[in-house]
């Protein structure tokens, strides 16, 4: 099925006018900025965050200037962030490209960053709307939190679900939440009635989160890193905290606190994917993922009319769920 296309079916306009307003935000005249700039207008992606921040605002009441231009806003925070972890995780690779980090250095990626981080509250201060203005100045404050609180967390020797999901929580998932919060303020929704957007976009942000985290424990030039990144970037997921809670295996205990001192070498790696996959770990991922799926499905049977629109919500569930990049 081709999620995508239903997706865009009710937006196709409005996803086209962000996407120019987008780029045209990331351009520069000239120079070492513009080159940068260009770098990461390349790598694309799919535009999931702006498809269900449109969405949201369809299904309550209509896509407007304000929603384009947060849209933006939140985007090229996103895109800021990513820039600025690339750096903080040493990362070389961002969506099957090199990142600015390692296409330049870190300096350039950090005031790059600050750049796009600029550029992105300029875009929300367009928007005329201090609702929307304090919630992405909020989801700012959230993302550093959440990345700070995975730093914290790869230095402790615990192996808990519990942080897990509250570092997705205020990290991916408060980004989807955002995109649905703010796409419904644009809209016209007040504070008091955002509850079952707000929940939809959290649960969205975890599944889409979990889909990542699988990723790792398969070899796959469509998703863009390699086998077993996580664990060498020092970060343990769902699938292995649970194969190694549920088997108390002191072996892959030991493997489990090397991972998080980033003494881990590539063999040792291979050998606690292995193990995480024949210990039920993707899984138990799995099933956590299609829980989430059912709960957000409420979303959709309540609270959205327009069978257009409803298709296309059903589609962005569905994808989340079933992609494979």
């Amino acid at each position: 099925m081709d999620y995508l296309s239903l997706i865009k079916q009710p937006i196709e306009t409005e996803l086209n006018d962000f996407i120019a307003l987008f780029n045209q935000s990331l351009s520069y005249t000239d120079g070492l900025l513009e080159s940068a700039l260009s770098h990461i207008r390349n790598r694309g992606g799919k535009r999931m965050r702006p498809m269900l921040m449109l969405l949201m605002a369809k299904n309550y009441g209509g896509i407007t200037e304000a929603t384009l231009n947060a849209a933006v806003g939140l985007e090229l925070l996103h895109t800021a962030s990513l820039v600025h972890d690339d750096v903080v995780d040493e990362s070389a690779e961002r969506r099957g490209q090199q990142s600015v980090n390692a296409t330049y250095d870190n300096k350039v990626a950090v005031l790059v960053g600050d750049y796009i981080l600029s550029t992105a509250l300029l875009s929300v201060s367009l928007t005329h709307n201090e609702k929307i203005v304090r919630r992405l100045a909020q989801l700012g404050q959230t993302l550093s939190n959440g990345e700070i609180l995975q730093l914290t967390n790869t230095s402790c020797d615990g192996l808990s679900e519990d942080i897990y999901y509250q570092v997705i929580e205020q990290k991916t998932a408060a980004l989807f939440e955002a995109c649905c919060s703010i796409g419904a303020i644009s809209a016209g929704k007040s504070d008091d009635e955002l509850y079952a957007a707000i929940k939809f976009g959290q649960n969205v942000g975890i599944i889409f989160q979990i889909r990542d985290d699988i990723f790792d424990y398969f070899d796959s030039k469509e998703i863009g890193k390699p086998t077993g990144n996580d664990m060498a970037e020092g970060k343990l997921t769902l699938p292995a905290i649970y194969a190694i809670n549920s088997t108390d295996n002191e072996e892959m205990k030991e493997l489990a606190r090397k991972v998080k001192a980033r003494t881990i070498n590539a063999d040792e790696i291979t050998r606690l994917v292995n193990f995480t996959k024949q210990n039920g770990g993707i899984e138990y991922a799995e099933q956590s993922m299609l829980a989430l799926h059912a709960e957000a499905q409420q979303f959709i049977v309540s609270e959205v009319v327009d069978p257009e629109v409803a298709a296309a919500f059903q589609a962005y569930l569905d994808f989340v769920v079933q992609r494979n990049s």
